[in-house]
């Protein structure tokens, strides 16, 4: 009789799932594999745009420009406002899905040059639940002279995330909160590994970067945003931070703040960072 196949730790996140032969991780996008974790959502794409860079958000790498964004599915955070729960809290039987290999998706959006397309952006989910088709999709992308984009949570563990910035040329990092408890009603704690490796990504000079925050109700306090852009601009008082307003979504009601409340939080972020930015607002 053949011997199974051991349990194997996932290297992704600091989840660190250990999985059983065959087990799907907390993400639903990570798998066991005859012993190995592989991502079982390699190349299955559940969406695909051209957007405005802006979007991403990014407000100081390349504007005016586009970038073909795509996305899968799963994520290795539950946030219960989550905005793209319908590919990113889901697996891939809950969700259509077209499979694009890396070759396919670089010549996408070689195609798009005319239509602005600087590169792509892994986006929507979390994409480093996808991580080994996002390094081989950006590493060809780069042959041919085009840019990465990495949309992230910023939960990743410190050598696939410093992995990851040797070819992402910029970065939008989501902070979530500015806590161990406002992440773990997130579902995890990774309050101080996201915190590294936004130093991290801000540390190196080949990836712009730019951070957002969301403005759930209840997720920051007065206090948070004052600490959280102090800490900031302690890595760089000049980081594009976004100051964005929540709209009730998957398992959350609650209302969403004022557009003066917002614009307080931002003004707030103001008293250290220099370039603060106020998103989903009305004009």
């Amino acid at each position: 009789m053949s011997r199974p196949f051991a349990r194997a730790t996932c290297p992704i996140c600091p989840r660190a799932c250990s999985l059983a032969s065959g087990q799907v991780g907390a993400c639903r996008a990570r798998v066991n594999e005859q012993g190995s974790v592989v991502g079982l959502s390699y190349g299955k794409l559940t969406a695909v745009a051209l957007d405005p860079i802006e979007k991403k958000p990014l407000s100081r790498f390349m504007p005016g420009s586009t970038v073909l964004s795509v996305g899968s599915f799963g994520c290795n955070l539950y946030c219960p406002f989550c905005q793209n729960h319908d590919i990113a809290q889901v697996g891939a039987d809950q969700v259509p899905w077209r499979y694009v290999d890396p070759e396919e998706l670089v010549e996408q959006a070689l195609a798009l040059r005319d239509r602005g397309c600087i590169g792509i952006a892994f986006t929507y989910n979390e994409p480093f639940t996808f991580f080994e088709y996002m390094r081989d999709a950006s590493l060809l992308a780069h042959q041919q002279g085009l840019k990465t984009v990495v949309v992230t949570n910023g939960m990743a563990s410190p050598d696939v995330f410093d992995e990851a910035l040797a070819w992402t040329d910029a970065m939008n990092i989501d902070l979530k909160a500015f806590s161990a408890d406002g992440y773990r009603s997130c579902g995890f704690d990774g309050f101080e590994v996201v915190k590294r490796n936004i130093a991290r990504a801000v540390a190196t000079e080949s990836c712009h970067v730019e951070v957002t925050s969301l403005m759930v109700p209840g997720m920051f306090t007065r206090e948070d945003m004052q600490e959280a852009s102090a800490w900031l601009a302690s890595l760089d008082p000049g980081i594009p931070y976004h100051v964005t307003q929540y709209h009730p979504a998957y398992r959350m009601s609650e209302p969403a703040l004022s557009d003066a409340e917002v614009r307080a939080y931002a003004q707030l972020a103001r008293a250290s960072l220099d370039d603060v930015l106020e998103g989903n607002m009305r004009p």
